[in-house]
C-alpha cells in the first residue's frame, strides 16, 4: 500500500478524536458512548469570543442504549463544547429519535432521515455514522458468531463486506473453510 510521505516541516494545526466506548449493562441492554472533539492549536476565533488554542472547538457524546439486535431502545446527546453557546446545544436532543432504529438495518439512511440537515448536529449525526461497525467489533465474539462453526450456523457476517473476507479468497479459505466459495470461472 502506498502512503503519501509525511513532509518534514508539517504543523499540527487541527485535531479530530472520536472516541466510541461500548458498555455492556448485563441485562442485554448496552451502553453507546461517542463522544467526538476538535481541538485547534491555534486561537480560534469564534462570533462569541476567541478561544484559547487547546481548548475544545467541539465536544459532544451521543449516548445509544441497544439490544443484542442492535436495536436502539434509548438514545440522547449532549454538547459541551460548541462554538456557538446557547445555539449549537439547543436542538432539543433530536437524538432521541434515532430509538427504533436498527445498527445493522439502514441505520445511516434512518439516520439521514431523521436528524440529517437543520434536525440535528452537523457534527452529532456525523459522529453516529461510525457507531454500527464499533459495535458490532464489540458483539463480535460474544453476542454476535463470528465463526459460524456450529451446526446450522449461518454464514458469519463478516463474509463479504471487505476485500480480505471476500467468500472466494485467501483468508475466508484458511480460517472459515465452511464458508469459502471458489471464484466462478469467466
Amino acid at each position: 500500500m502506498t502512503l503519501p510521505s509525511a513532509a518534514p516541516q508539517r504543523q499540527l494545526k487541527h485535531r479530530r478524536q472520536i472516541d466510541v466506548q461500548v458498555f455492556a449493562r448485563g441485562n442485554g441492554l448496552w451502553e453507546v458512548d461517542a463522544v467526538l472533539t476538535d481541538i485547534k492549536t491555534r486561537v480560534a476565533h469564534l462570533a462569541g469570543g476567541d478561544r484559547a488554542p487547546g481548548l475544545p472547538l467541539h465536544e459532544m457524546l451521543l449516548r445509544l442504549v441497544v439490544n443484542e439486535r442492535l436495536d436502539v431502545v434509548e438514545a440522547g446527546s449532549e454538547t459541551r463544547w460548541m462554538p456557538y453557546t446557547g445555539e449549537c446545544n439547543e436542538h432539543g436532543d433530536a437524538y432521541t429519535a434515532l430509538v427504533g432504529l436498527n445498527l445493522l438495518q439502514d441505520f445511516r439512511a434512518g439516520l439521514r432521515e431523521r436528524v440529517g440537515g437543520v434536525l440535528g448536529c452537523t457534527h452529532i449525526t456525523e459522529l453516529a455514522q461510525v457507531l454500527p461497525t464499533a459495535v458490532v467489533q464489540a458483539f463480535a465474539g460474544e453476542v454476535i458468531d463470528t465463526r459460524g462453526q456450529a451446526d446450522g450456523a449461518e454464514k458469519p457476517f463478516q463474509i463479504d463486506r471487505c476485500h480480505a473476507l471476500r467468500s472466494d479468497g485467501a483468508v475466508v479459505r484458511e480460517h472459515y473453510p465452511r464458508w469459502y466459495r471458489p471464484a466462478k470461472a469467466a
